[in-house]
């Protein structure tokens, strides 16, 4: 669920400790039944559903959540969540991406708007922060599944990007538009994947050195990533 720099790092650490499990278990509950609601409730038929469930494996939700989630797409007719993104500039004027799934979108802008004036940022216009970013298609996978030298070579008989290798995870990239095509060829060797997004990777970094905005700036993207509407945050800064 996190977004790609430094400080995004913050959920996935997070997503561990047992009093936020909760809010994670949510948020990735209201993407399969989305993705089950817009395309196939087979996920093998539905490359966003499997994805979702995938992911949703990965943070060890129990299997009779992720059923639940799918069976709520067939009640939930009245429910219409949309994606929208959302723009600014946050402490420091770090350039923010955030990317909302709302079933109210008056709410959502107010508590985004709220969340910004309360840190001294600044709410924009779409466009307004994300010509500091690229869109590029994401892999996380867990090194458990493979080692290096195989992990390398499948992504590069895929076609992708670029391999990262993190201290715990490796990290493929992918054109946005090919992310699934390279997905189905890794998935005939990896059974489990961390999250597979469409992210926005930033292009002009920012290194806040105060101690002052980094405390700020990881306050900041905290209250963000709790917030139920919001499903990933994304910043420039490193």
């Amino acid at each position: 669920m996190a977004g790609h720099s430094h400080w995004a790092g913050i959920k996935h650490k997070k997503g561990k400790a047992d009093k936020q499990r909760s809010a994670i278990f949510s948020k990735l509950s209201r993407e399969i039944t989305v993705a089950a609601k817009l395309g196939d409730k087979n996920p093998d038929m539905n490359s966003r559903l499997r994805s979702a469930i995938q992911a949703a494996r990965s943070a060890n939700m129990p299997k009779d959540n992720i059923e639940r989630a799918i069976y709520k797409s067939s009640i939930a007719a009245d429910s219409n969540f949309e994606n929208i993104r959302y723009e600014g500039f946050g402490p420091a004027k770090a350039a923010i991406i955030i990317i909302t799934l709302t079933d109210n979108k008056n709410r959502t802008a107010s508590n985004i708007r709220t969340i910004f004036q309360k840190y001294g940022g600044a709410l924009g216009t779409q466009g307004s922060a994300s010509h500091n970013f690229i869109q590029q298609g994401i892999i996380k996978i867990n090194k458990d599944e493979m080692d290096e030298e195989k992990i390398f070579n499948l992504a590069t008989d895929a076609r992708a990007n670029d391999c990262i290798f993190h201290d715990d995870y490796y990290e493929i990239h992918t054109n946005k538009d090919e992310i699934y095509d390279v997905k189905n060829i890794l998935e005939k060797k990896i059974s489990n994947f961390i999250s597979t997004e469409i992210e926005w990777v930033p292009i002009n970094k920012i290194n806040l050195k105060n101690k002052e905005d980094k405390e700020k700036m990881i306050k900041f993207l905290e209250i963000l990533e709790d917030d139920d509407d919001v499903q990933n945050v994304f910043t420039n800064v490193i």
